[in-house]
């Protein structure tokens, strides 16, 4: 298998960088669908202005998901080891990511069942609770994979730790496993803390220039204007954080590539948006963002979870690697599958690319009588975000 055996250290890497791809697609979608949630109560005036903004993100919302789907299953196909490290020492911090993703479903979805004033208030603020946590904890997360995290390798039959001298660098420890041994408390640090608080702001001014893209009049303009307030900020605080994580956890030189970009971007969107021109920063937002994942990947890079413990313990891209025919059936399935999902995604974008108005907006379509929820003789709703 001489062929194979060469392909497979790149198959390494470029699932590394796939998965990197997969994490700038969820970032990008999502990131405007959590702060267009955040904004909900800032800029929605009323009810009719709210539903509007639901609206922008309604047809695509579920579908934006999938590209997190898609990085978790990729993870867990490709470098199995840092998906069972990951997933079990992070689990508490996941899951909370998860039950607000899922809180966040009720809450779109939920909104216009009653037609009810009381009811669509609640399930507004519960969307705008479920957007602020991931939009927190993404970073937070992210940051602890360039930092490092609390990780050793611990024999899985006693749970000995396996001595930093006696782990190779190239493979697996037989019989031991990477385990994040530190208390959730480990993963909270200045630097940490940081990072959440870029994830934050760039999916806020994310929102605020998808709104002012999407809306029309007023709305427009006020989410335009909450950009140029935003802009400022979120550049500045994910430049000190990049800077940060350069400087005290890169080892190389390579990633000052991808953060001059992103700063590039973000420089360039902010410079847009106070010009007015809310599609072009818009679309440097997104450089921004894109870049901004590259550079958390390079940073990582050679490793996918470093050790604060000691450089040993670092689970690399090659010990976390799935099997060489793994990788190759993988992407064989990959090339076949992804450009089509692409495709799908760009004219379901093209689809619902017009702008929505706060006049298009029905006041008596909302949903069920609030008193009337079980008669069955209450004719059919309009259930529309």
């Amino acid at each position: 298998m001489p062929l194979l055996e060469t392909a497979v250290p790149a198959l390494n890497v470029v699932w590394f960088l796939l998965i990197a791809v997969l994490w700038i697609g969820f970032f990008f979608l999502e990131g405007f669908d959590f702060g267009v949630a955040m904004l909900l109560p800032v800029l929605g005036r009323n009810d009719k202005e709210r539903r509007v903004m639901v609206n922008t993100i309604g047809p695509t919302w579920d579908g934006n998901e999938v590209w997190l789907l898609t990085a978790g299953g990729a993870t867990f196909a490709a470098f199995p080891e840092w998906y069972s490290t990951l997933f079990s020492g992070a689990y508490i911090v996941l899951f909370i990511i998860l039950l607000c993703l899922i809180v966040r479903v009720c809450a779109i979805e939920w909104r216009p069942k009653v037609n009810s004033q009381t009811w669509r208030d609640r399930w507004d603020w519960i969307h705008t609770i479920s957007a602020w946590l991931p939009s927190i904890l993404w970073g937070v997360a992210f940051a602890n994979l360039v930092q490092g995290m609390h990780i050793e390798v611990v024999q899985t039959s006693n749970g000995a730790v396996v001595p930093a001298s006696q782990v190779p660098a190239d493979s697996l420890v037989p019989g031991a496993a990477h385990q994040i041994t530190g208390g959730l408390l480990t993963m909270v640090t200045p630097f940490t803390l940081l990072g959440g608080a870029v994830t934050c702001l760039l999916f806020l001014n994310h929102g605020a220039l998808f709104v002012a893209l999407k809306t029309t009049g007023d709305l427009s303009q006020r989410a335009l204007r909450m950009s140029r307030r935003l802009a400022p900020a979120a550049t500045a605080v994910t430049a000190a954080w990049a800077l940060w994580a350069q400087l005290a956890y890169s080892g190389s030189a390579l990633s000052w590539i991808p953060l001059v970009i992103a700063a590039a971007g973000l420089i360039g969107s902010l410079l847009m948006g106070r010009s007015g021109n809310e599609g072009r920063a818009f679309a440097l937002h997104f450089v921004g963002i894109a870049f901004a994942v590259v550079f958390i990947f390079a940073a990582m890079a050679p490793n996918v979870m470093r050790s604060s413990v000691d450089p040993a313990y670092s689970l690399t891209i090659q010990q976390a690697a799935s099997a060489d025919t793994t990788l190759l059936i993988m992407s064989v399935a990959a090339a076949v599958f992804v450009p089509g999902v692409l495709a799908y995604t760009i004219w379901s974008y093209k689809v619902f690319a017009s702008r929505i108005s706060v006049e298009s907006i029905d006041p008596d379509q909302g949903g069920l009588h609030p008193t009337l929820v079980r008669d069955s003789a209450q004719p059919e709703a309009h259930f529309g975000y």
